[in-house]
């Protein structure tokens, strides 16, 4: 058992939260009890997440994607308010930590989805850094990389195909990256992963020869909580509990 403040020390020193210029404030979210003695961890503080913690025995709630983002109205009404007064009614702690976990250079979901594919990331890109880069290894062309997506992440990718180059350097960046393609191209990349593709990013995969490929927000995101929450619960003596609510985006 540890306390929340603990806690929270504790994945600050490690995400460092303050070096990141976010869309939403990182950290402990919602306040719940204070001692605490198991963590749940999640993608997204969704109700069904929520319920399936208290139903998990957990006090703690550890997210990527919390429930608080810069323009959002604020009031606590409707979902928000079922959310909010779910985890109050329960005392559970919600943290949630963004751009943070993607950026993370053994746990964040960069990281982890590089591993998860067999790819070491040598150098970073893009805006706050949050894009890696690193050699292909033994995946040789799309097709391997597309059969190692499928294999790996369940999902069928959605391919913007390039001009068919060999692959030497891979891209990546999870979730809603697909504007870090051009940042990618630039620093020498022959195809680009991440979890959602927009209009444009198929006219400059055609253009530039580098493919895109889309593998799923959620699905591209799964891995850093777990591993951040995992950390936490062996450093501090707590349970950990990932739980996976399904989502096709």
């Amino acid at each position: 058992m540890a306390t929340r403040a603990e806690a929270e020390a504790f994945l600050n020193a490690l995400l460092v939260p303050e070096r990141f210029k976010d869309y939403g404030p990182n950290g402990l979210q919602v306040e719940g009890r204070e001692r605490i003695h198991k963590v749940v961890s999640g993608v997204t503080a969704s109700l069904a997440l929520i319920d399936a913690a208290v139903a998990a025995g957990a006090d703690t709630i550890l997210v990527h994607h919390g429930l608080f983002w810069r323009g959002q109205d604020g009031r606590l009404t409707g979902w928000l308010k079922a959310r909010v007064e779910r985890l109050m009614a329960h005392g559970i702690n919600l943290f949630a930590y963004h751009l943070p976990l993607d950026a993370h250079p053994e746990l964040g979901n960069n990281a982890r989805l590089g591993a998860e594919l067999g790819l070491q990331a040598d150098a970073r890109f893009g805006e706050q850094d949050l894009g890696f880069i690193g050699d292909a290894g033994g995946l040789r062309d799309l097709a391997a990389l597309q059969l190692r997506l499928r294999e790996r992440l369940r999902r069928e990718p959605v391919l913007a195909v390039g001009d068919g180059r060999a692959l030497r350097r891979v891209a990546w960046c999870t979730g809603g990256a697909q504007g870090h393609f051009e940042a990618a191209i630039a620093a020498g990349a022959d195809v680009f992963l991440t979890g959602e593709i927009s209009e444009p990013q198929a006219h400059l995969a055609r253009e530039t020869g580098v493919a895109f490929l889309a593998c799923g927000h959620h699905a591209t995101e799964c891995y850093g909580a777990p591993a951040v929450a995992a950390h936490l619960a062996s450093a501090l003596g707590l349970a950990h509990e990932f739980i996976e609510i399904d989502n096709p985006a």
